[in-house]
């Protein structure tokens, strides 16, 4: 008799973090100065269209100041200069705490020499060379050489190390202006894909029939605008609650609801805990007026370093959070907020880092909740259809 492995936990798709969070650079081989130049000469460089963070020790020649408060027993300290915010903390912080802290950047340069990362770096410095042969367990990812003044090739222990070591590019150490061309290249080149995802869950009680069934366009609203979504992503979703998926067409992918009873911030939350590593572009489908010239400036104008990007509402100049694009980074941002007891993914965005559009034509943000405003719509299409 064969016995069925338990699983006691459910399986879950896991963000590719690191020890800090994603996309984690190491700088390995050269000493603690070199590597902490090198890190503020690329953010010098980044800062503008990235964020960037810098993960170090506390050096013998660059003391921290002293706490009195810590000293004394505090916790946690907090203090604010000028727009800069400090947090002091009397413990160690582990891999899921550092995760949290750290999950608004888009890069984290390390200092090696006291941390692991993602990706490595290795600076080829002769006086560092004992050192970097005992860190070789530490070379699991290398994407780049840099050869500090005076060298003229990788250590040969160091390509032993490395199976592709040949397929590695390989820059002058003070030649920032190449170093930064790289990183610019690669932070590009993991922009998070994008998804599409259709909300079509709700009970339409103010309507009276399900909003998704509407025929505004010739075809079923919901798909309608799974076909608008696949202008821009061949992977497009129409989020439905369990019992409505029978009801969906074959032809397009349904993604139900996990996170149920909290509306389409339980939706979005669904999307990311099935694809937590892809971008959302989100819309809702009691959305008639929404168009192609819309959705292309939004997409245009996407900001993958903010939490999302989205566009101003007519509703008190507020965020739309049901025509937006939603980065990898807002889901953990969406579940902190859920764990303080809020579901209102507009609040999320109004106290988050987003990116806000003003909508190339207003009209097209306009939602349809009642039969009253099914008919202004009504007359609104058959209006451009005269014209």
């Amino acid at each position: 008799m064969t016995l069925k492995k338990h699983s006691k936990h459910t399986a879950l798709i896991r963000p590719a973090y690191g020890n800090f969070g994603r996309k984690e650079w190491a700088f390995v081989g050269a000493p603690c100065g070199d590597i902490k130049r090198l890190a503020e000469g690329i953010i010098a460089e980044l800062y503008k269209v990235a964020k960037v963070a810098y993960v170090d020790a506390v050096h013998a020649d660059e003391p921290a100041p002293a706490s009195a408060r810590l000293a004394a027993g505090a916790y946690l300290e907090y203090t604010e200069l000028e727009g800069q915010q400090q947090f002091n903390y009397n413990g160690e912080l582990n891999a899921f705490q550092n995760r949290a802290l750290f999950n608004s950047t888009d890069l984290i340069l390390i200092n090696g020499n006291h941390h692991r990362g993602q990706k490595q770096v290795v600076i080829i410095d002769s006086k560092k060379k004992a050192s970097l042969q005992k860190r070789l367990d530490q070379l699991t990812d290398v994407r780049l050489f840099l050869l500090a003044d005076g060298e003229n090739d990788v250590f040969d222990f160091v390509k032993g190390a490395i199976a592709d070591h040949a397929d590695i590019p390989v820059l002058k150490l003070n030649d920032i202006g190449l170093i930064t061309s790289f990183f610019k290249a690669e932070w590009q080149r993991s922009r998070p894909e994008l998804y599409g995802l259709v909300l079509s869950g709700g009970k339409s009680t103010r309507m009276g029939e399900d909003k998704g069934s509407i025929n505004w366009h010739g075809k079923e609203q919901r798909y309608h605008m799974a076909d608008l979504l696949k202008n821009y992503t061949d992977k497009v979703f129409i989020s439905c609650r369990p019992d409505q998926q029978q009801d969906i067409d074959p032809q397009y992918h349904t993604l139900t609801d996990t996170f149920t009873g909290l509306g389409p911030f339980g939706a979005i939350l669904s999307a990311f805990r099935e694809q937590p590593e892809k971008a959302w572009l989100v819309v809702a489908c009691d959305l008639p007026l929404l168009d192609r010239t819309t959705l292309d400036f939004l997409t245009a104008n996407r900001d993958t370093s903010a939490v999302a990007t989205a566009f101003q509402s007519s509703y008190q100049n507020f965020p739309e959070p049901l025509i937006t694009i939603w980065e990898p980074k807002s889901y953990a941002v969406l579940l902190s907020f859920l764990a303080q007891g809020y579901s209102c993914p507009r609040k999320v965005l109004i106290n988050s880092d987003t990116r806000v559009l003003q909508a190339p034509n207003q009209q097209a943000l306009t939602n349809v909740n009642t039969p009253e405003e099914r008919e202004q719509i009504q007359a609104i299409l058959k209006n451009k259809t005269t014209a």
